[in-house]
């Protein structure tokens, strides 16, 4: 907002007038001005699984396990 109105001052014109442009602009240009093509995040490729020892039908352990990592102690 501190950016929009330095703008405005900078431009010789109010916030409201500055805002108003960037909705016509929006509506003229169908809602994606400035946006390029859609790009998506790459898929990750990681690999592995569970730590040995790790039963996750046993809430209790992975309760346990988390709070040995948390304290930064080993087992």
């Amino acid at each position: 907002m501190r950016r929009a109105k330095r703008r405005a001052a900078a431009d010789g014109r109010s916030l409201t007038a500055l805002i108003e442009d960037g909705v016509r602009r929006v509506l003229r240009d169908g809602g994606r001005a400035g946006f390029g093509k859609r790009v998506l995040p790459p898929v990750s490729r990681a690999v592995g699984g569970l730590l040995p020892g790790i039963d996750l039908d046993d809430s209790a352990e992975l309760a346990d396990a988390e709070d040995i990592q948390f304290a930064g102690r080993d087992a």
